[in-house]
C-alpha cells in the first residue's frame, strides 16, 4: 500500500540514521513493537477518541518483553503522539530494508509444506545465498498445501520446487 509506505518512509530512515549514528540496532524492540501494533484491539482501543496518548503508550510499552530502552520509548511516544501506530508494521520493514541495503544481505521466506531442521535450514542458506548472490536472513513458514518441496521468496524473486508447482506445469501440458 503506497500510503503507509509514503508515511512510514520518514520515521524508518530517522530511525535508521539515528541507530547508525549511535552505533545501536533498533530490529529487536522495533519488531517487538511492530508485531504488538499488528493487533486489530489495539488500534481500535488507540483510535477511541476517549483514550489519551499517554494511555496507549503505557499499555503498549507495558506489552514489550524486557526494558524498552530510551530511544524506543522516545519512538514510540512519537509514533503514537503523531497518530501513526498502525504503521508500525510499515516502518519496522522498512527498517529491516535500510539494514539490509547496508550489510549487503536480503530477506528470504521459506515456505516449506513440513517443518525444516536446523542442519537442513544451514544447509539450505547456503545454497540458497549462491543461487541469489547474496547474504540471505532466512525465515521458514508451514505451508501445507505445497505438499512437498519449498517455495522461496527473496523481495520480488520467487523458486518454487514444490510438488504442487510441478503439478500444475504437469497439468499446464497436459492441457495445453
Amino acid at each position: 500500500m503506497a500510503e503507509l509506505a509514503t508515511l512510514a518512509r520518514p520515521y524508518a530512515e530517522a530511525l535508521f540514521k539515528s541507530s547508525q549514528s549511535k552505533g545501536s540496532d533498533a530490529s529487536a524492540w522495533l519488531e517487538q513493537l511492530a508485531a504488538i501494533a499488528a493487533n486489530a484491539q489495539l488500534l481500535q482501543f488507540a483510535d477511541n477518541p476517549k483514550v489519551t496518548s499517554s494511555q496507549v503508550f503505557d499499555l503498549v510499552s507495558g506489552i514489550v518483553k524486557g526494558e524498552l530502552p530510551e530511544a524506543g520509548r522516545n519512538f514510540l511516544r512519537t509514533v503514537i503522539d503523531n497518530g501513526r501506530l498502525g504503521v508500525l508494521p510499515e516502518i519496522a520493514q522498512q527498517y529491516r530494508a535500510l539494514r539490509n541495503a547496508v550489510g549487503g544481505s536480503s530477506d528470504a521466506t521459506v515456505f516449506s509444506a513440513f517443518p525444516i531442521e536446523a542442519a537442513a535450514l544451514a544447509e539450505l542458506g547456503a545454497t540458497l545465498e549462491k543461487r541469489f548472490g547474496r547474504k540471505l536472513n532466512l525465515k521458514v513458514e508451514l505451508e501445507p498445501a505445497l505438499i512437498g518441496g519449498i517455495r522461496v521468496v527473496v523481495g520480488d524473486e520467487v523458486l518454487d520446487t514444490s510438488v504442487r508447482a510441478r503439478l500444475q506445469q504437469m497439468r499446464a501440458a497436459l492441457t495445453a
